[in-house]
């Protein structure tokens, strides 16, 4: 039979990561990488059967591959602790990997803000729509970036799962703002090491339009009210904040 690693990467989740890990039952084995973990985190994926990897890493991308590399199934799932599997998802998930002639597949994401379902909007690298989240051992490997890594594949991409992982991505408004300055201040970082500013204040104005039209139009935010309003304007601000950042600041 096809084997199945699921892999949770984790920095104090705590208060998280039972409800996620009890969700992947269904996998042959649960991998949960230990990212500098100072709470009760290392406890609870033991007390639901994961194997553990600790360490320290400052690059996401890095964390990433190292969850992959102690994976030691057929296939792999990435889920972060946010997220949780439902029943239908796990049972497509067994059965395309049986039978799929591809290499990876995308999985749809519904977000959830609160207790909100908030299904259109996201993208143009703030929150996700879909990911590509299941793919054969070997076939994903994470750049070295500390937010949005980018993704090198080998292999042929299939279709698009049907069933969707639930991510329980922010808490409020106030959370999702919280998330902004974490992303852009990581960017900037990125941005700093390898000398670039991405690109100049006029073109990131230019990128703040194209990417509020993107989220609220063309990926329907509109249909959300005000969350979507809030999604449109963080997408669009991300690029010049990250710019600003690695442009004025030191750290």
């Amino acid at each position: 039979m096809t084997s199945l690693s699921a892999l949770v990467t984790a920095r104090n989740e705590e208060k998280r990561l039972g409800p996620c890990l009890e969700r992947l039952a269904f996998a042959d084995e649960i991998v949960v990488v230990l990212d500098k973990c100072t709470d009760g985190t290392k406890d609870i994926a033991l007390a639901h059967g994961a194997r553990i990897i600790e360490g320290a890493w400052d690059v996401e991308g890095d964390r990433r591959n190292a969850g992959i590399a102690a994976c030691t199934s057929d296939w792999v799932l990435e889920v972060d602790a946010d997220e949780h599997v439902p029943p239908d998802l796990a049972a497509e998930i067994r059965r395309v990997i049986a039978t799929t002639a591809f290499d990876w597949h995308e999985i749809l994401v519904d977000n959830y803000v609160g207790e909100r379902l908030v299904r259109h909007g996201w993208g143009a690298s703030y929150g996700k729509p879909a990911y590509p989240g299941l793919f054969r051992k070997g076939a994903k490997t994470w750049g070295r970036d500390r937010v949005h890594p980018r993704l090198e594949w080998t292999g042929r991409k299939g279709p698009m799962l049907t069933c969707r992982i639930n991510h329980y991505v922010d808490k409020n408004i106030s959370d999702m703002i919280r998330r902004l300055d974490s992303y852009s201040s990581a960017r900037a970082r990125d941005l700093r090491e390898r000398g670039e500013t991405w690109g100049s204040t006029a073109s990131n104005v230019r990128r703040m339009v194209s990417r509020f039209f993107k989220c609220y139009v063309a990926r329907k935010g509109w249909k959300e009210g005000g969350y979507g309003f809030i999604i449109a304007v963080c997408a669009a601000l991300y690029p010049m904040l990250s710019h600003l950042k690695a442009k004025y600041e030191k750290e």
